[in-house]
This record gives structure tokens, C-alpha cells and sequence, in this order.
């Protein structure tokens, strides 16, 4: 990507949008587009298409999406399935017609099969049932793999989807009910520890495995696949492939550890000093989601950020 391409990042406020511009700005590109969802509602098919239009961006990072945790997609399915396929199905279809040179979307690991083979590989996506507790989200993130697949056999586009694994750190959701893992134990490790309480609860029986991945590393990985020379990108398009390969890429650490272990890594940070509680009868979800992202690093892409580091940065984040 030239400095000076006209770059649209779609949402640019939550965990993920804000990495990407803090990581386009810090490689000197002057020229994002950037519009809050006041300004611009992406299920909005005439505004999004006009907006396009109007600007002509010449790259796009899909990455606005409605997103939450295990509680938020229980509780609001149908707001996660309906918004996600509007906001992935404008603006695909209007950078189609605003001529975009490549398009990336951003997508999430719940979109393979509950119980797939560990590590996951991208060829695994449609191989087996989905985890329950976040079907919408994930039956929504596949139809956007699709959709870009799709475009980019029939109108030759270059767009390709991201699979980032468990993101967290600064600019990341700590709402009481809608927040992911990491950032709900940093919540409630934090609250326990200004009203001295004696216990925290943690949802689950601490025995599900997991992998997470600093969102200034993943929106680095993000960039780093923007700028592939055409020799290493189009081949991930999957445009002329009879091998049923989706354009799809991982993006990982390459390894994980168990709720219960990650809850003991918060409280250190926080310096919370009493006992962490299991409550078995919540749910667990995904019992473990490991990524292979041999295909990314094989490109020559890798993680910098250790999560003892990232949770640090995240927890100043979080306390101001």
C-alpha cells in the first residue's frame, strides 16, 4: 500500500479498529478514512453505498462488527446475526462498486466447528457443528468468508478474511455483561479489589483452553497482509482453486492456556490478594480454540507481544 493510498477503516473506536489506525499511523499512512457510527451507520445500505461512491477508497479493512461475549450472543441473537450480515453484506457489495483495489475482512475463531482437530486450520471452516452459545455471530462471519470468496471468483476482486484468535487490550469493551473473557476478569478483579472483597467468581469450571492475541499484534499482522506483493496475496484468494480452500488466513500465537490459568494471570496484574471462585454451572463454551497459523508465518508474520506484557498495557488501559 502506498503511504498516501486513501485507506477506509470500517468502525475505528472499538478494541480492533482503533489498533488498526494506531498501527496505519505509526507506519506513516496519511490518509484514512474514518467516520464514527454516528456519522456513518454501516447497515445502512443507500449510506454506505454513498459514502463509498463518494470517496473512493482504494483499500478497505472490514472490521466493524457487532461483537460481545458469551452472555451478549445468549442474550441477543438476533441483533448479532441481523447486523453483522447487513454491515458485512453493504460494505462488500459497495467497495465492489467503488472499484477497491483490496479488501480486508475481519473475522473471529468461533467460526470453526466446536470440536475440530487442535490446532485450527483454516481448511477446517464447515467441517463439523458450531458452538451454540455464539451460532449468529459465527453463521454471519462465515457468510462474509463467502461473500468475499464469492466476488472474488466471479468479479475477480482481491478480497480476503482474517481469522484473529481472542483479541484483547487497550480500547476493549469491560461492560459488566457484553465483554469478552479478558477484559470481564479485568473488571471484576479490579472491583473486588477497591471494595476488598474476598472472592471473585469466575463463570465455568477453569478448564477450557484458550489463546489470545494482543489486538496492536493482530492489527500488525492485519497491515503486514495489506501490503503481500501480488505473488504471495492473490494465491490467498482462493479466485481459480478447486481444492475448497476459502480465502482465509489465521492469525495467532501459537499457543493457549486454561481459563482458570488466565484468571490466576489478572489477578497478579490487578493485585487482587483473595480467592478466585468457580461456578460450574455457568457455561464454558468451546472447550479449546487453538490457532494454526502456520500459513501466516510461513509468510513471514509473528506475534511480539507476550500476554504477561499485554495484560499489563491492558489493565493501565482499563484503570487510567
Amino acid at each position: 500500500m502506498d503511504k498516501h493510498a486513501k485507506i477506509y477503516i470500517a468502525g475505528h473506536r472499538g478494541l480492533v479498529d482503533s489498533a488498526l489506525v494506531r498501527n496505519l499511523q505509526a507506519k506513516g499512512y496519511s490518509n484514512l478514512l474514518l467516520r464514527t457510527h454516528a456519522e456513518l451507520d454501516l447497515t445502512d445500505a443507500e449510506a454506505t453505498g454513498a459514502f463509498l461512491r463518494s470517496e473512493k477508497p482504494d483499500y478497505v479493512f472490514l472490521a466493524a462488527a457487532k461483537v460481545g461475549g458469551i452472555l451478549a450472543n445468549n442474550n441477543y441473537p438476533a441483533d448479532f446475526i441481523r447486523d453483522n450480515l447487513a454491515i458485512q453484506n453493504n460494505v462488500i457489495e459497495q467497495s465492489y462498486a467503488a472499484g477497491v483495489k483490496r479488501l480486508l475482512f475481519l473475522g473471529s475463531s468461533c467460526i470453526y466447528p466446536r470440536d475440530c482437530p487442535q490446532p485450527i486450520k483454516e481448511e477446517y471452516l464447515l467441517t463439523g457443528p458450531l458452538e451454540p452459545t455464539n451460532r449468529p455471530y459465527a453463521l454471519a462471519k462465515i457468510a462474509g468468508i463467502e461473500m468475499c470468496w464469492s466476488y472474488n471468483r466471479q468479479y475477480g476482486t482481491h478480497y480476503l478474511a482474517v481469522m484473529p484468535t481472542n483479541l484483547y487490550g487497550p480500547g476493549d469493551n469491560y461492560h459488566p455483561e457484553n465483554s469478552h473473557v479478558i477484559p470481564g476478569l479485568i473488571r471484576k478483579f479490579h472491583e473486588a479489589k477497591i471494595n476488598g472483597a474476598e472472592t471473585v467468581n469466575v463463570w465455568g469450571t477453569g478448564k477450557p483452553r484458550r489463546e489470545f492475541l494482543y489486538s496492536d499484534d493482530m492489527a500488525d499482522a492485519c497491515v503486514f497482509v495489506m501490503n503481500l506483493p501480488d505473488d504471495d496475496f492473490i494465491p490467498l484468494l482462493g479466485s481459480d482453486r478447486i481444492d475448497g480452500i476459502a480465502p482465509l488466513v489465521n492469525i495467532g500465537v501459537g499457543e493457549d492456556l486454561t481459563i482458570l490459568e488466565l484468571a490466576d494471570k489478572v489477578k497478579n496484574v490487578v493485585g487482587f490478594e483473595g480467592v478466585i471462585e468457580l461456578d460450574p454451572a455457568k457455561p464454558d463454551g468451546t472447550m479449546r480454540k487453538l490457532m494454526d497459523f502456520s500459513r501466516l508465518n510461513a509468510l513471514g508474520w509473528r506475534a511480539s507481544t507476550t500476554l504477561d506484557q499485554g495484560l499489563a498495557i491492558a489493565y493501565q488501559d482499563f484503570a487510567g
